[in-house]
């Protein structure tokens, strides 16, 4: 990781400050590096060490950093990481912007790669990203919501650079298509698993260590899967209780709603679908050579429910 920092830091890179000042507040501010993480791992799981892999490892961490830019501007986000977010602190146009070239830089990384199917991974991979997103706007505010299509909304949004992260490094492994299609099946799963755990987290979290506010979901309109089971279990004045939360967009019935949340099992529902989706993933990668990495892979999924942060 520290040399997948190095790479970062040097295409980082730019003659233009405002750039560079951006990109830095917003890496600089840490966070888990989970999906270059997993590109490591499942390289290693493959026995592929070369330092092609770092790049490719700060290729989706750019594309990431740049959705965390967007996404911060469309819900008008002031926190992230436990600071105030770069649009809070550069102002929307900046924020736009600086994603967009950390977008354009981590195609020019990749194309450095020289291999086609490299390329068509991570363009493939952003533009399902870009649906995912323009999916949820859709979303926004619609009580109606079910799981089907909010499991589609964060397939396509949060797993799908999961997935691209573990299918790349079996590409460069230069492995069979049934080695892939496992790769890639762990990374979908386990990406489903972490933004369901999220979605728990903004009702059953601590806002010290999330570093964000809880309830944002609630505020953007969000009809995650807590505040679904929730509706479906509740007595009919709970759920227009949530449902007309939802609609409006608003936090002023939040605890009431937290309640709500909590005593319906909601909460534990939401965290039954995500163990399903990390026994997926285990089942996925148990499908990999046995080794150190692909005992840390097996327990990446299994510390995931886990997670406060």
């Amino acid at each position: 990781m520290q040399a997948v920092d190095r790479v970062i830091a040097l295409r980082l890179d730019s003659g233009v400050p405002l750039v560079g000042q951006i990109s830095q507040y917003i890496i600089a501010a840490g966070g888990k590096r989970l999906r270059p993480a997993l590109l490591l791992l499942v390289c290693g799981a493959l026995g592929y060490q070369d330092e092609q892999r770092f790049n490719l490892a700060a290729v989706v961490e750019f594309i990431h950093t740049a959705t965390l830019l967007h996404d911060d501007v469309v819900d008008a986000s002031t926190l992230r990481r436990g600071r105030a977010t770069a649009n809070e602190t550069f102002g929307n146009p900046a924020s736009v912007l600086v994603g967009d070239f950390l977008y354009s830089r981590a195609f020019q990384i990749m194309v450095e790669a020289g291999e086609m199917r490299i390329m068509q991974i991570l363009a493939d991979a952003t533009n399902v990203i870009a649906e995912g997103e323009v999916m949820q706007l859709m979303n926004m505010h619609d009580a109606s919501l079910d799981e089907g299509a909010y499991l589609q909304v964060i397939r396509s949004k949060t797993a799908k650079l999961f997935e691209a992260s573990a299918r790349l490094a079996a590409v460069l492994a230069g492995c069979d298509a049934a080695t892939e299609e496992a790769c890639a099946t762990y990374g979908q799963a386990l990406g489903t698993a972490f933004q369901i755990i999220d979605d728990v987290l903004d009702y059953d979290g601590d806002a010290l260590e999330m570093g964000k506010n809880l309830g944002d979901d609630l505020r953007e309109g969000k009809a995650t899967l807590p505040l679904i089971a929730a509706m479906q279990r509740a007595s009919a004045a709970d759920a227009q209780t949530v449902r007309s939360a939802i609609e409006k967009g608003s936090t002023d019935q939040l605890e009431a709603i937290m309640r709500i949340v909590r005593s319906t099992g909601a909460l534990e529902i939401a965290r039954r679908a995500a163990h399903a989706e990390a026994e997926r993933a285990i089942s996925a990668v148990k499908q990999l050579p046995a080794n150190a990495y692909t005992t840390s892979l097996l327990q990446l999924a299994a510390q995931l429910l886990e997670r406060r942060t």
